[in-house]
């Protein structure tokens, strides 16, 4: 981490949904964003900044560790290195467990699961090396209570992602780096109101103790708090944000 130097993140799947409010609160907070999306970003980081200064956009296929390698070396070419990485890019999809083809369950863990460790791999080597870090990988209320509304795919990559947390926070602790997860329950956005039908929405909202969807901005403000160079005493653990679904 430089000295003085504004932070700099990356944030998969960084170019819609949860992703672009992550995106936006932590340039809001300060930091220096790289938007990885295998869609295109460039828009959301024109918004942010029209000079390309403190974001920008990349093209990030997060099955591919080259993929992470070359935003690694842009955002040190740019910025001198990279501080944060936010594990958020996600495959959701809504199936009975005796409906999903083998080749649709390796598709949906290739992106949630195998994105996280790939990601967290390359960047937990650059974060050793300078000395600090700060991963937040995006876990889910599926991953806790067995996935109410999602595919077992979905559910199993998400508790899978817990796994990783714990051993990634374990390993990487000695060298300055933390490694957390937030695990959202039902959230107010397109995606989420795409695989509940229209007719059964008010039937899931009626059954959040909170009575509520979650609000993605909410979520987004914890991410950047848990990026934060203050939270170096909290480690290895899963914040949740459920409406009171699952409580521990």
């Amino acid at each position: 981490m430089s000295e003085g130097a504004p932070q700099a993140a990356l944030v998969t799947g960084g170019a819609q949904g949860l992703g672009a409010e992550i995106v936006r609160a932590l340039h809001r907070a300060g930091y220096r964003v790289a938007i990885g999306d295998i869609a295109e970003a460039a828009a959301l980081a024109a918004e942010l900044d029209p000079s390309g200064a403190t974001a920008f956009g990349l093209a990030l296929d997060v099955r591919e560790q080259a993929g992470f390698e070359a935003a690694r070396d842009r955002m040190v070419a740019a910025w001198g290195g990279a501080d944060i990485l936010v594990n958020n890019a996600v495959m959701t999809v809504a199936r009975p467990v005796l409906d999903i083809p083998p080749e649709e369950f390796d598709a949906v863990l290739a992106v949630n699961l195998r994105g996280t460790f790939i990601g967290s791999q390359v960047f937990g080597r650059h974060f050793r090396d300078r000395g600090y870090g700060r991963i937040v990988n995006m876990a889910s209320l599926a991953a806790q209570n067995g996935g109410s509304a999602t595919g077992a795919h979905y559910a199993a990559s998400k508790g899978a992602i817990i796994t990783l947390t714990k051993v990634f926070a374990r390993d990487l602790a000695a060298h300055g780096i933390t490694v957390n997860a937030v695990a959202p329950g039902p959230l107010d956005l397109p995606s989420v109101r795409a695989i509940v039908p229209a007719d059964k929405l008010d039937g899931l909202i009626a059954g959040i103790p909170a009575g509520r969807l979650g609000d993605p901005a909410f979520i987004a403000d914890i991410v950047v708090q848990l990026a934060s160079p203050a939270a170096a005493s909290v480690t290895g653990a899963t914040w949740d944000a459920n409406g009171g679904l699952y409580m521990r």
